[in-house]
This record gives structure tokens, C-alpha cells and sequence, in this order.
């Protein structure tokens, strides 16, 4: 019964701050609830007592509210207390651990990439290693969140870790954990013309400082006479630092942001406070559809105020704020709270959760029901679906084969026996795959019994299904036979055919594992066409 009296305990406390926070519900409304949340404990009492079958009572009440709270957004969320260190690492960018992101397949639990200068790295582990034991705990048949969690913990303590190293014998290292701060800048640079590059992976409770320090070196050190700022793949984080990272642009004074609530919450208003670092300076913001949350604020800030050039894709469409509250027995409740409103005075949200189909589906906004705002010189912009870029780069078509050897770790397992045979490459700037490496790749990939479907093969069956209803496959059959067998998987061929894509892959892989991810990043730059579209708006050509 102790389960029950703890989700009683959770519901009053539940409906109590409820009623105290919000004066606006009427008696009957609070009588509703708390009738409800009565109603609710005494079913499960009754399922406890007299159901046939036993009940994973906390399983079946975390799913209940999952499930109520999914209605709502995808945004609100219970966290048990369980789930908090991972909470937290995506508002602080810090946790205590060893510092590697752990991936698993169905065989093995493996580093996927160590972070640069933290513990897993400096113990010598590389990406690929295979993880077999952790405190002497066996990770046979086990996920990469259940190493995660084992690997976690308060730093200054000891982990005692066995693995395997591809081509060679067992290893075992004693890590001593630390705190594990995640840079949110995960690159920065010059390019040509004295332009400058940060990348920014989060907004992060250290992602304002870690730009600042950035611009300070490029600025002082470095003779950077521009800015490109790429927040692509960026999903946001902390709002408060976003708009500390916008004030290093635009001066003081400057209403950069507002969240509306319901009451009682009143609207809060975010203005820059300082001094501009540099209110001057060309910049350029990079995005695509998965810059989310702050990363819009801050695409859309320099937009509105007409302080920097957006280049890229349409953004995510993210104009909801969300808090945390919390909850008993060590819980948070995170909860959308607001919409928000950057200075044109446009919300930028894409889906409207409160209007939901019959089928309780949801969908984006049309663009026939969005709204005209103006920029600061009186530019057209507008709201919902995102921020439409000031430039729009097309994305580039990849293949389906792409996902389908990516997403069976071909590219990955492939750098990692690689590198066994390759201790030292050429540098991010200068590497180039070879012919040799290529056709390796090849080879590598037959051995692998790789299996993939492609698109236009779909569609085929689905018009094959067609023609048959409406009578055309009897007239039809030899150029439909002849047709299908040109589009059926041929693995050399479309090795061969996408070779410049696949190449552009393999060799971003090999970069993260010789270079990790800075490698990675400036290897790709060589190819961008977001950083050249930004370069040329920078330098006026």
C-alpha cells in the first residue's frame, strides 16, 4: 500500500500547488480535480486488491502520465528521479563521468567518441572499443544506456572498466571520474578573408561565456574582420544565455524577446543590459529545419533587428518556453509555460498542440494563415513555421543507401579497423580519400552481407498495385519488367554511382576518429555551402 499512499501524497500535492498558484480556477473547477485525483488513486487501490493478474503498478502509472502529458506538447515531460542526471547535462552541458558518448548494436556496447582531454581519452580509450565489464559487472546482452548510467557518478570516484580493443587483447583501466563539462563551442576558427567561425552545438549555462571567449581570440589574436555563427543541428537550451550571446551584438536597451503565460505568470520581456562587445562586426547566422528553441530566438533577434544575415533552411518552428517544477520524491515536472515573441513581434511556433485533427494528430500551420511582421528597415518577415532564412541554401539530395550504411554502423565500423591499420593520416585541411581506401571501403561493405532498400523501388510496387487495379499491367508488362529491373539494389552499382557522396561520409568518419569532432567540423568545411554562400555575403562578392 505504500505505492498508493506515495501517489496519493504525489496527487494532493499536485492539486494543492495547483490551486495556490492558480487563482483564476473557479470552486467547482478545484472540487473537479480533486474529485478526479480521488477517483484515480481508488482505481488503482481496487487494481491492487481483486485483479486477476499481478501489475507493474509504477511501470503502468509513469506510462498513465506519459501518456496524459503527450496530449499536451511534446515539450512537457515527467522526470523521475532517476532520469535527473540527464536533465540536467541538457540545461548544464555537465555531468560526473568519464566523459565518452556510448553507442550499442545488437552484438556489442562500444566508445563511439571520446571527449577531447577528459578522462576516457586521457586513459588512452579510442572510438571502437568494445566494452565488456564495468566494476566487474558483465554488459553481455545489455543496452549503452545501461553502461551510461554505471559509467556516471560524483567525480573524484574510481571506475574500474574491461574492454577490447578491435585486432587486439583484453584491457582493463581504473578512470577516475570527473566533472564532465560539455563545450558548447565545439569549434572555432579563421577561414579566408579574416572571417571568422564558431560553431555552437547548445545553449548550455557556459555556451555565453564560451562564445564570448571565442570572439575575444579571433578578435585580439587572430584579426577576424567578420563573423559567420553556425547554429545548425543546434536544438537550443537556455534562454538566458542566448540573449546574453546576443548582447555581445546589439547594444543596450534593445527589447530582444518576450514570453507570454497565462496568469498568474505575468509576461517577462528580455532586453540586451550591456554594452555591445561588437555591435559592429559583419555576422552571418547559419541554420537548417533543425535549429530549434533558442537558436531561433537568436536567428531570429538578428533578423528582426536587421543585425546579421540568416543563410540556410527554414528553422524548426519551436515558439514554446518550458520550465521545470518540482515534484515529489525528487521528480521534476517540465512543462511549457509560454510563447514567445522576438522583436517584430512575430512567435515563430510551426504547430498549434491545442487545436488537434479528429485522429488527435497535429500539424503545421499553413503558410496561407501566417502573418506579416517588419524588420527594423522594414523588411517583410513572418510568423509561424519557423525563421525563413534571409538566403535559402538548398539541401543537398542524398541517397537512401547513405542512411541504410550509416545506420548499420558501416561507416563507423569500417574507420575504426581502418585506423588499426593507419596510426598516423594527413590533417583535416589536407586529407584526401584515396582510390585504395576506397575500393577497401567496397570490399568492406560486400563482406557485410549490407542489405538496403531504395525509394524508387517502393514507389514501383506501390504502381505495380495500381496498374493492376486499373487494368494496365497486362499492356504494360515488358516495360514495367524491363523498368523494375533497372531499379532494382545493385550494391557495386550504386557504390559506384554515389561514390562522391559516399566518399564525403567515409571521410568525415575517419576525421571524428583520428580528430574527434573539431576534425570532423573542419574537414567539412572545406565543402560547405552554407559557409560559401555566408562568405560571400560577408566579403561582398
Amino acid at each position: 500500500m505504500k505505492l498508493f499512499r506515495n501517489l496519493f501524497t504525489l496527487f494532493v500535492s499536485l492539486y494543492f500547488s495547483l490551486c495556490t498558484a492558480n487563482s483564476q480556477l473557479t470552486e467547482t473547477e478545484r472540487l473537479d480535480i480533486l474529485k478526479n485525483l480521488d477517483i484515480y488513486n481508488s482505481v488503482f487501490k481496487e487494481l491492487s486488491l481483486y485483479f486477476v493478474d499481478s501489475i507493474a503498478f509504477e511501470k503502468t502509472i509513469h506510462e498513465n502520465i506519459d501518456f496524459m502529458l503527450q496530449r499536451l506538447d511534446p515539450y512537457t515531460e515527467y522526470i523521475p528521479e532517476e532520469e535527473m542526471s540527464d536533465f540536467m547535462l541538457q540545461t548544464t552541458g555537465e555531468y560526473g563521468g568519464i566523459g565518452a558518448i556510448i553507442n550499442s548494436d545488437s552484438t556489442k556496447i562500444f566508445i563511439s567518441e571520446p571527449y577531447e582531454g577528459m578522462p576516457a581519452a586521457e586513459a588512452g580509450l579510442i572510438a571502437g572499443d568494445v566494452l565488456l565489464e564495468i566494476n566487474g559487472e558483465s554488459l553481455a546482452n545489455k543496452k549503452s544506456d545501461f553502461a551510461s548510467e554505471r559509467l556516471k557518478g560524483r567525480p573524484n570516484t574510481k571506475v574500474k572498466i574491461k574492454y577490447r580493443r578491435i585486432g587486439e587483447w583484453t584491457r582493463e583501466e581504473t578512470i577516475t571520474r570527473r566533472l564532465i563539462e560539455i563545450n558548447p563551442v565545439t569549434y572555432y576558427g579563421v577561414l579566408p578573408s579574416n572571417i571568422g567561425y564558431i560553431c555552437l552545438s547548445s545553449f548550455t549555462t557556459h555556451s555565453a561565456r564560451s562564445v564570448r571567449d571565442a570572439i575575444n581570440d579571433l578578435k585580439q589574436n587572430r584579426g577576424i574582420t567578420s563573423l559567420i555563427i553556425d547554429l545548425r543541428d543546434n536544438s537550443g537550451g537556455v534562454v538566458e544565455d542566448c540573449i546574453e550571446i546576443l548582447n555581445l551584438f546589439i547594444p543596450r536597451g534593445q527589447t530582444l524577446l518576450t514570453m507570454k503565460s497565462k496568469a498568474p505568470l505575468p509576461d517577462k520581456v528580455f532586453r540586451t543590459l550591456q554594452d555591445a562587445v561588437e555591435p559592429e562586426m559583419p555576422v552571418a547566422v547559419l541554420v537548417n529545419q533543425m535549429s530549434a528553441s533558442a537558436s531561433e530566438i537568436f536567428a531570429g533577434a538578428m533578423q528582426d533587428l536587421d543585425r546579421g544575415t540568416v543563410i540556410g533552411n527554414r528553422t524548426f518552428g519551436k515558439g514554446l518556453v518550458q520550465t521545470s517544477r518540482p515534484l515529489p520524491y525528487n521528480g521534476q515536472l517540465k512543462l511549457t509555460v509560454a510563447k514567445y515573441y522576438i522583436p517584430s513581434g512575430r512567435c515563430i511556433q510551426a504547430i498549434n498542440y491545442s487545436h488537434r485533427n479528429e485522429d488527435g494528430s497535429v500539424s503545421n500551420i499553413p503558410d496561407s494563415l501566417t502573418h506579416i511582421f517588419h524588420t527594423a528597415k522594414g523588411r517583410e518577415v513572418k510568423d509561424g513555421g519557423g525563421i525563413t532564412p534571409d538566403i535559402i541554401v538548398e539541401n543537398k539530395q542524398l541517397p537512401t543507401m547513405l542512411y541504410y550504411l550509416d545506420g548499420q554502423n558501416i561507416f563507423f565500423n569500417f574507420a575504426v579497423e581502418w585506423r588499426q591499420k593507419h596510426p598516423k593520416i594527413d590533417s583535416p585541411e589536407t586529407f584526401v580519400l584515396s582510390e585504395e581506401t576506397y575500393l577497401e571501403f567496397i570490399s568492406y561493405v560486400k563482406s557485410k552481407d549490407f542489405k538496403y532498400d531504395i525509394q524508387s523501388e517502393k514507389a514501383l510496387d506501390r504502381l505495380k498495385e495500381i496498374m493492376k487495379l486499373e487494368g494496365y499491367m497486362d499492356t504494360a508488362a515488358d516495360e514495367f519488367k524491363a523498368l523494375e529491373n533497372l531499379l532494382k539494389p545493385d550494391l557495386e552499382r550504386d557504390l559506384y554511382l554515389y561514390r562522391d557522396q559516399i566518399s564525403d561520409f567515409l571521410s568525415t568518419e575517419i576525421m571524428r576518429q583520428y580528430y574527434l569532432a573539431k576534425g570532423e567540423i573542419i574537414y567539412s568545411l572545406r565543402n560547405d555551402d552554407g559557409v560559401k554562400k555566408a562568405t560571400e555575403v560577408l566579403t561582398g562578392r
